[in-house]
């Protein structure tokens, strides 16, 4: 059995085709999935969807892509992560990619969110690009280390990764990981802790090898945990046991509070 850790299943790019894509899911292995809220516009589609499935969870959060999506307001975010199968707090971070000027907000958002999990005990689902140093920094001012979390989508180097392993964090290699060109990425691939393992899609963005450029769907998290495997010298079901575990080590925490 797979789990896609983080996946979007709420955007509208399924909105034609999503008990199909549920199924495909299940035919490939894929039989839990953790569906990440973008802005608060999206709060009630991933709690439906959660509630609507077996197997589906979701988190709450506003992504820092979005500035002119409000932070969060405190009650209204706690209300929505102590609902049914809202397991984590996020998707939320820094990203100074897309972004420029002043980004205080974006570090204000995200403290916000980093103290609703530590208020919930619920794990966090971190997003971080062209970022690395102030999302390490505010991890660590911050206490994260109290609800942990995952770092979604991984993209960099050893270095980073052992300060969010040091932190208690799990680390998550999407399709970026098949990639040609991602030979450090793959370097670091290689030596993360079996026991911090996890695997998503992040769809519908970034189909891994041989699907690059389609719109990715929750199966195709069976492809990279097949090249995980072949990198990490260990069968495809080794990496599913592995990363199936870890996931419910994460988050069943949070869904038992």
């Amino acid at each position: 059995m797979l789990v896609d850790s983080h996946c979007h299943l709420d955007f509208d790019d399924f909105d034609a085709d999503r008990a199909a894509i549920l199924e495909r899911a299940h035919a490939a292995g894929v039989h839990e999935l953790l569906i990440a809220a973008v802005s608060e516009v999206h709060w009630p589609r991933v709690q439906a969807l959660a509630a609507g499935y077996p197997g589906v969870w979701a988190a709450a959060g506003v992504h820092p892509n979005a500035p002119e999506a409000a932070t969060p307001e405190w009650e209204p975010l706690l209300a929505a992560l102590a609902a049914d199968k809202v397991v984590a707090v996020g998707e939320t971070g820094l990203d100074y990619f897309r972004s420029e000027g002043d980004l205080s907000w974006q570090r204000e958002r995200f403290a916000r969110h980093i103290a609703a999990a530590k208020a919930t005990g619920k794990p966090l689902i971190v997003h971080t690009r062209e970022a690395a140093t102030d999302t390490l920094a505010m991890l660590r001012s911050e206490g994260v280390a109290v609800a942990g979390g995952v770092i979604h989508c991984f993209t960099e180097d050893w270095d980073f990764a052992v300060a969010a392993l040091d932190m208690g964090f799990y680390i998550s290699f999407s399709g970026i990981v098949t990639f040609k060109k991602s030979t450090e990425l793959q370097a670091v691939a290689r030596k993360v802790p079996a026991d911090r393992l996890l695997v998503e899609t992040d769809a519908p963005y970034l189909a891994p090898v041989p699907l690059r450029g389609q719109r990715n769907e929750p199966a195709y998290v069976a492809h990279v945990a097949a090249f995980l495997g072949a990198l990490r010298g260990v069968p495809p079901q080794v990496i599913a046991a592995q990363t199936t575990a870890n996931f419910h080590r994460l988050f069943t925490p949070a869904v038992a509070a």
